[in-house]
């Protein structure tokens, strides 16, 4: 997968946009980011996904996805590595990261 791929299926979902950070390509729903390009290097994305999809992308798919180094991997940041993306298993991913920051938080009791 090309990042021009990967930047079209992301903004392909309702209401993304695209915007930058830190120098790097970031696709946004609600002004939130729920994925980006660029980082470590041209040849990654990364999508923000639970902790619990990240474990089972990466289980399921170790040659395209693997936790981000330190506290934003734990916290399910994730990084695609492109040339091992296919479009099915990407729209995929991307639509988890796009659901987790726009879907409404429940309320705390």
């Amino acid at each position: 997968m090309t990042p021009a791929a990967f930047a079209k299926l992301a903004l392909s979902l309702d209401g993304a946009t695209a915007g930058a950070h830190g120098g790097h390509p970031d696709f946004r729903a609600g002004g939130k980011v729920f994925a980006s390009l660029g980082y470590p290097s041209k040849d990654w994305g990364m999508v923000k996904l639970a902790p619990e999809q990240q474990q089972m992308l990466v289980s399921a798919e170790p040659r395209m996805f693997v936790p981000v180094k330190g506290t934003w991997g734990l916290r399910g940041a994730t990084s695609v590595r492109l040339a091992a993306a296919d479009s099915r298993t990407m729209r995929s991913a991307l639509a988890m990261a796009w659901q987790n920051v726009t879907a409404p938080k429940a309320r705390k009791r």
